[in-house]
């Protein structure tokens, strides 16, 4: 669960706050297995991850970059990760996309983050914990397909034995997948 300290985000920027938020910041003792972070004028504290969560979203990400530059002539296309999505106000940071390797023409106005609309699938790797798998199998996946995300493969360890669900064809206005494919997952 994710938990956020702090002021709305303001219209504006005040130096002042950030200079509060960044001494609160550093003056914060968490629990192990957690992390903060400074976020449009909030200190988000969320669980760090896991070995096993890192490698199940290492491996696909060093796969889809090696298979991006091995296609001749290019695709024009990267994989990426640990940076801000946003669509209509709302923010995720998933843990892999893959985006134009042109991305300036899709960075948010404020550069806060990249536009949902330029994102092709979007892979989450199911994290422990009830919090986590609602999050993940239920409403990211809603979110995702509103933004109109056309692919939104879930790794996911904790369905019956660890299985990766393909989720297509989206139907922004019902925030639903129109159509699904699932297989045992191989990233053990």
């Amino acid at each position: 669960m994710t938990h956020a300290i702090g002021p709305a985000a303001p219209a504006h920027r005040d130096p002042g706050l950030d200079q509060v938020l960044w001494g609160a910041w550093k003056a914060m003792e968490l629990p192990e297995g957690h992390r903060a972070e400074i976020v449009e004028g909030f200190i988000e504290v969320s669980p760090t991850g896991r070995y096993r969560h890192g490698r199940a979203v290492n491996r696909p990400h060093r796969a889809l970059n090696d298979f991006l530059a091995r296609t001749p002539g290019g695709t024009g296309w990267v994989a990426g990760n640990d940076m801000n999505v946003i669509h209509d106000l709302k923010v995720w940071i998933p843990d892999l996309f893959v985006a134009p390797e042109d991305d300036e023409p899709h960075i948010t106005g404020d550069g806060i983050g990249l536009c949902a609309s330029c994102l092709e699938p979007v892979v989450e790797v199911v994290s422990p914990g009830h919090e986590s798998v609602s999050r993940d199998r239920i409403r990211r996946r809603r979110a995702y397909a509103r933004a109109g995300i056309p692919v939104y493969p879930l790794i996911d360890d904790h369905d019956d034995g660890g299985t990766v669900t393909l989720p297509t064809s989206p139907s922004p206005g019902e925030a639903v997948y129109l159509e699904e494919t699932r297989a045992p997952t191989a990233l053990r």
